[in-house]
């Protein structure tokens, strides 16, 4: 793995992340290859406990009939609500998660780009392995704002 200083800052390392993440294949070849791209950026923990989230069907994409989504991934101890894409032109996050090893090694530490939680949405999403559930408008703002969980 890179060390963060290695390019010129976080922001180059994340878009790379991101350019990454996009090259994602669902074929063996490409998959293996998107992995070994991965570990240049990211800690080998962090990869193999995404896959494992993935792998145990544990990122739910809520999905609104106007086409709003809103990640959730359930974790070992809790469920975390992750927010992939922020629309930021902030170097410091692109994304957000819930979890405290996002707020420890993420914002406060800043010696990683994403939690494995993030990992494991924006793979999930890439390769089509989000549990899909539809959700009403109302129950959204409720799930967002913590009063409801579908």
């Amino acid at each position: 793995m890179l060390p963060v200083e290695v390019i010129e800052g976080p922001l180059h390392l994340r878009h790379i992340l991101q350019a990454i993440i996009q090259a994602f294949d669902s074929d063996e070849e490409s998959f293996e290859e998107g992995i070994e791209m991965l570990r240049a950026v990211l800690p080998d923990a962090t990869i193999v406990a995404a896959l494992d989230i993935i792998d145990h069907d544990g990122v739910v994409k809520y999905k609104t009939s106007w086409g709003r989504h809103h990640y959730e991934v359930l974790g070992t101890t809790s469920t975390y609500t992750v927010f992939p894409h922020l629309d930021t032109a902030s170097a410091v996050v692109s994304s957000y998660c819930t979890c405290p090893s996002f707020a420890y090694a993420v914002l406060i530490s800043e010696n990683h780009l994403m939690c494995k939680h993030v990992l494991a949405v924006c793979l999930a999403d890439r390769l089509s392995r989000c549990v899909v559930r539809p959700i009403e408008d109302d129950d959204l703002l409720l799930k967002i704002t913590g009063h409801v969980s579908p």
